[in-house]
């Protein structure tokens, strides 16, 4: 085998790892260099991400785009079944409220509100401004915010095979613009809250340090046996994952021999989801350890929080800075009109809609709640999370975790807006009557949020 510098498929991958690395490490020494990017609460691997994106426009680096598309994939599902693995507290064993649910119901009735905004954006632009703008197109706003690049790609493309000339790239670029939205305008956000003393260290108290108390609970296996405990903790979360390779893997190869038409609509879904079934196979094994240990059959527990917490936190980063560098705005020519009044109207509508349910859903942790879900919902689940750390760093309350398995109920719920993003393309009438029927979804859903609750227990 050849080891020289030739052989680019050997050392590709840690040149690319090298440029994250050193993105990362320099705007480390920035944020500490320079009070005023102390002070705008930008995380670091938000900052290196731009360091990065922007080194790649002016030709210093060559940013392989690739590798960080595989390296955001992997980073959600690998930081996510991370977190599912933690051993719960007590309290939260106990817990037994609608809060999946209704996080599920806040997804899906975001989809619908950004939905309904982007659909009477083109529609308006059609009859007026844009008379040959592709009425459907408005329908790519959720595409892209809430869903994220994978479905605003795939929407986006057979928007164009019906006549939406760019459609894919449309998509793509309200994806990234979406992204930027949560880091830049979460971050301002951010900012506004701590001065009002509503989030941060002002809100939290003295932030605490871990230390032993904090790295080891009681009949944990040892620090350093025969295997190192990170070892330990690595191997299950990776573990998971390939089972979760297995699992979608058996899906949609079961989907694809039943019917190609199912297949077709499934497969993608399930794929760019497989985060979803990573934490509910980690959970699944959280569950069976502790049956496990309470058996007698396991002595010790082998889920170290502490150790849990930084191994997602390493690869939620990695994907934050992979993701920013790789994102791409070019193609979007002649849409800048729609473009640009769907990103500024889709960050606004979001945002009230989100703080209106959340105050009803999270009255414990509102802001934590809140900027979890508006990261989520404009960008992705890491930028959901990314928000989330800097003012839950610890993610001590339950608004990471009701990302997960609101995302899980927002799969069920969210199949009727597929069906209503496939019907709007026909026709102007159908574009009409899918305003029609999502607004009747959505009050449907606000219902579910606002006035289910579960019985209690005679």
């Amino acid at each position: 085998m050849d080891y020289s510098a030739a052989n680019h498929a050997l050392w590709n991958i840690i040149i690319q790892l090298g440029l994250l690395a050193g993105a990362i490490l320099l705007a480390q020494f920035l944020r500490q260099k320079f009070a005023f990017i102390r002070r705008s609460l930008m995380p670091i691997a938000v900052l290196a991400g731009f360091l990065l994106l922007i080194a790649r426009y002016l030709g210093i680096v060559t940013v392989d785009q690739t590798i960080m598309e595989i390296l955001v994939y992997h980073g959600i599902a690998l930081g996510f079944i991370a977190m599912s693995l933690r051993v719960p507290p007590e309290k939260d064993k106990q817990s037994g409220d609608l809060t999946a649910l209704k996080s599920g119901s806040i997804i899906v009735s975001t989809y619908l509100v950004q939905g309904v905004t982007g659909l009477l954006v083109t529609i308006l632009l059609g009859y007026t401004l844009m008379p040959t703008l592709f009425k459907a197109s408005g329908l790519l706003l959720p595409m892209g915010y809430g869903q994220g690049p994978g479905q605003a790609n795939n929407v986006g493309s057979s928007y164009e095979a019906l006549g939406f000339t760019g459609g894919r790239s449309f998509g793509l670029s309200i994806a990234a613009a979406g992204y930027l939205v949560a880091c830049i305008v979460g971050v301002i956000i951010l900012n506004v809250l701590s001065r009002k003393g509503k989030v941060g260290a002002a809100r939290r108290g003295k932030a605490s340090r871990p230390g032993v108390d904090f790295f080891e609970s009681e009949d944990e296996i040892p620090v350093s046996d025969s295997i190192d405990k990170l070892s330990v903790q690595l191997a299950m979360v990776l573990l998971v994952y390939l089972v979760t390779f297995l699992c979608a893997w058996g899906i949609t190869s079961g989907l694809s021999a039943i019917s190609t038409g199912l297949a077709n609509t499934l497969n993608a879904l399930i794929w760019g989801f497989n985060f979803i079934i990573g934490a509910a196979l980690a959970m699944l094994l959280r569950v069976l350890l502790e049956k496990g240990k309470r058996a007698g059959v396991i002595r010790r527990q082998y889920q170290n929080n502490y150790l849990l917490n930084r191994i997602s936190g390493f690869f939620f980063d990695i994907m934050i800075v992979a993701g920013i560098a790789s994102i791409n705005l070019e193609d979007i020519r002649g849409l800048w009109l729609p473009f640009l009044l769907l990103v500024v109207a889709g960050g606004i509508v979001t945002w009230f809609h989100l703080a209106y349910v959340c105050k009803k859903v999270y009255p414990d942790y509102y802001y934590e709640g809140l900027i979890s879900m508006y990261g989520m919902m404009t960008g992705t689940i890491s930028s959901g999370v990314l928000l989330l750390r800097e003012i839950d760093p610890d993610l001590s309350t339950p608004a990471a975790n009701n990302l997960i398995t609101g995302s899980s109920f927002g799969i069920i719920l969210g199949a009727p807006v597929l069906v209503l993003v496939s019907l709007a393309p026909r026709s102007d009438l159908f574009c009409w009557l899918v305003v029609a029927l999502a607004t009747a979804y959505l009050l449907i859903l606000y219902l579910v949020i606002l006035k289910a609750h579960r019985k209690k227990k005679t």
